[in-house]
């Protein structure tokens, strides 16, 4: 059997399936708690059924992977015929997932460099892809992970919610900064900055923020060859006008995702989410 380094990542990576298929990425599934019972991202609740549950105000918290989840995906992939793997995850600042991950790792049967990609949904999938295509190419464990380490160098990610109530909730954003963005009834665009979500501008409608959204994307994307993708939570129709705007606005756009969000990125930012993610090659 050939030996090779394995790609690992964690459910909020929002990779499609078909492409984590096709590049051999296995995906460890946090948890979303709906009242008392369990349910696993990405298999056993939808992003429907928990934006539903959220606009009934539903009790819905979410928690990470157990390290024994972590040590089990690992082995599996060592029985698989992995000589090392690369597990890429959501940024510590938002979760514990990736200190989950260190601790699995160091009873892992062969070597695991865990990476805290510091982003999140599809920024973090970018990075488990440039991985994946260094690993396809040929390339070392330290390939992989310098391709990994170097595509979230470079990416930015964007979004717009109608309410900063659940990032408050869910503790991943200041009071203050929720206060402020409550404020005269402003709606609030943010974005990923050293992992943690923070306030980037107040617009006074959701189709100025919008529109605004779409703006920074577009200007963060410049004339580089980038990888763009979309996330909504219950906003289909917004995710793909976004989605053909930016088409027509970059011309150096490589690939387009466009996605709804997973129930674990979905709890914490409610219905109406819309966010981009701008990934340069």
């Amino acid at each position: 059997m050939s030996r090779h380094v394995a790609i690992v990542t964690d459910s909020t990576a929002y990779l499609p399936p078909q492409t984590m298929e096709r590049h051999g990425i296995t995906t460890v599934p946090l948890t979303v708690v709906l009242g008392d019972e369990a349910l696993e991202e990405g298999t056993d609740i939808s992003a429907r059924s928990l934006a539903l549950a959220l606009q009934k105000r539903r009790p819905v918290t979410t928690s990470r992977p157990s390290p024994e989840t972590f040590a089990a995906a690992y082995r599996a992939r060592a029985e698989a015929g992995a000589d090392g793997i690369v597990s890429l995850h959501l940024s510590s600042e938002l979760s514990g997932t990736y200190d989950a991950a260190v601790l699995a790792a160091k009873d892992a049967p062969v070597p695991v460099r865990v990476v805290d990609t510091r982003m999140v949904a599809m920024a973090l999938g970018f990075c488990a892809l440039a991985a994946a295509e260094a690993v396809g190419a040929g390339g070392t464990l330290d390939d992989a992970v310098a391709a990994a380490e170097k595509r979230a160098s470079g990416t930015s990610a964007y979004f717009y919610v109608d309410t900063l109530d659940y990032l408050r909730r869910g503790g991943r954003i200041g009071a203050a900064q929720a206060l402020l963005g409550s404020a005269l009834a402003v709606k609030p665009l943010l974005q990923l900055d050293g992992g943690r979500i923070e306030l980037l501008e107040k617009v006074r409608t959701a189709s100025k923020a919008i529109a605004r959204l779409e703006e920074i994307a577009a200007d963060s994307a410049g004339a580089n060859t980038v990888d763009i993708a979309v996330h909504h939570l219950a906003a289909p129709e917004r995710a793909a006008a976004l989605a053909e705007r930016l088409r027509e606005r970059v011309p150096g756009l490589e690939e387009l995702h466009v996605s709804e969000v997973g129930a674990v990125i979905g709890a914490h930012t409610g219905p109406g989410l819309l966010a981009a993610v701008v990934s340069p090659r």
